[in-house]
């Protein structure tokens, strides 16, 4: 699907100190202090739903931005009666709200009327407020459980009845593992904690934002079934002790410096591939779009921990994620398990040393299954686009070449597969790894991408599994 070529990339410095014997709950949580401002999400509702009647909301408030497929979710109703998409894992993804056209503000009033005190504990937290707690979905007995398929398209509020919400139904996982214990009632610095912890163990959560999802399960499961040991992520205490051992406290200080600030930056990324062909380089929009790649961050997260800061001024001091040096090792053989929307790295004793999320593929262009090998290793790619043997972009009909960058197609890094056109990559949206479909190849956060990227070489297997 993809062409790639060669080239290099980008520096900073960090502001830290030694991490102090006896590291306790109150001090390691006092660092994640900051106010949380209101999380606001895109106020363009259209396209999210197939008859735009009705829009998809987090439980946190945001507006879901993207469909997820009939393999990600399974349609439920609340005890409230409400319609809500809950992944494999039982955690909701989303619940179906009316999209009355009044936008955000209306939005806002929605949410207050909908999620008032009487609701907590049925797996909501107050949309736009962090209030240090978040309910978990286990801890409500829920209604008796009738059970349904996924319908080809996602439910419209007009009278469907959808299945009783039930956070214990079967795992459907391609490849079983130690199932994680439920979460119960922690707050985002907690779950921060929890990520950072298993991001420097090299069994990645996605994109670190201190939500629980089925990222940060699926990463725990696969700890666990390298290590041997349970991880209970409601243990802060056990988990603030293991990141003792590896890199101290989960957020530490940062300077900005001169080079962050002077990028180079675009103003933005087209969608369109002829007008993408066009930029000098497929960089980072912003100096806080590049800090959250940098420290394994969502953005808007950066934002909310660092309230009214001009991440463009040279200086600075920050409060960021504090994700380790990446996991060393060497890496024999790869699963692509199309099923975990994960992929396995295991090393020569065939011990299972790293795991990231993915996303694998589409119906309509789907990932190769069997065995196929590793064939180059690219850092930071070039794209060439070829419409005659790539996806059909747009109303490209013509061969395009695409500079450079961590905002390309491929994002900064390309392992190439001996199936010609496929192969393991980057991407320019890492907070939609593992929800979203992929043009047949294995797409990865760029932090990700590139730790696998340095334990694999040519030959090394990968393996597709449903």
């Amino acid at each position: 699907m993809y062409r790639a070529r060669e080239t290099t990339r980008k520096t900073g410095s960090i502001v830290t100190s030694a991490p102090r014997i006896g590291l306790s709950l109150v001090t390691a949580l006092g660092l994640f202090a900051a106010e949380f401002a209101p999380a606001h999400a895109q106020e363009g509702y259209g396209g999210y739903w197939s008859d735009g009647d009705v829009m998809l909301v987090t439980p946190e408030g945001d507006i879901l931005d993207y469909m997820p497929g009939r393999d990600e979710v399974q349609v439920m109703r609340d005890r409230r009666g409400r319609t809500v998409l809950v992944d494999p894992w039982g955690n909701i993804v989303a619940t179906v709200v009316p999209n009355d056209g009044y936008g955000a503000a209306r939005r806002r009033e929605y949410d207050a009327e909908s999620y008032s005190d009487r609701d907590r504990g049925y797996g909501y937290s107050e949309p736009g407020e962090f209030t240090g707690t978040v309910p978990d979905y286990g801890d409500v007995t829920p209604a008796p459980v009738e059970r349904e398929e996924l319908p080809n398209s996602l439910p419209s509020l007009s009278g469907r009845e959808e299945a009783a919400y039930d956070p214990q139904y079967d795992d459907p996982l391609a490849q079983p593992m130690p199932p994680a214990i439920t979460l119960k009632g922690k707050s985002r610095a907690e779950i921060t904690a929890l990520q950072v912890f298993l991001d420097r163990e090299g069994f990645s959560p996605g994109v670190i934002d201190g939500k629980m999802g089925s990222n940060v399960t699926k990463a725990i499961e696969a700890w666990q079934q390298a290590t041997g040991e349970t991880l209970d992520p409601n243990n802060t205490e056990d988990t603030l002790e293991r990141l003792r051992f590896n890199g101290g406290l989960p957020i530490t200080s940062y300077t900005i410096t001169a080079a962050d600030a002077a990028g180079p930056y675009v103003a933005s990324i087209p969608e369109d591939y002829a007008h993408k062909a066009m930029l000098p380089h497929l960089s980072f929009t912003s100096t806080a779009e590049m800090l959250g790649e940098k420290f394994h961050m969502d953005e808007n997260y950066l934002r909310e921990l660092n309230p009214g800061v001009d991440f463009s001024i040279p200086g600075t001091t920050i409060k960021v994620i504090n994700p380790g040096p990446n996991k060393a090792g060497k890496v024999t053989r790869i699963v692509a398990d199309k099923g975990r929307k994960q992929v396995l790295a295991y090393d020569e004793a065939g011990k299972l040393i790293a795991a990231y999320p993915a996303t694998i593929g589409s119906a309509d262009t789907p990932s190769p299954s069997g065995t196929v090998a590793v064939e180059r290793i690219a850092f930071d790619p070039g794209y060439t686009y070829n419409p005659k043997i790539n996806f059909r972009q747009g109303a490209n009909d013509k061969i395009l070449q695409l500079q450079p960058g961590p905002n390309g197609p491929v994002g900064t890094v390309w392992i190439a597969l001996s199936k010609p056109t496929y192969g393991i990559h980057g991407t320019p949206d890492p907070s939609k790894i593992g929800k979203t479909q992929s043009h047949g190849c294995i797409r990865l956060t760029n932090w990700d991408a590139t730790e696998l990227g340095k334990m694999v070489s040519p030959g090394v297997t990968v393996e597709f599994v449903d």
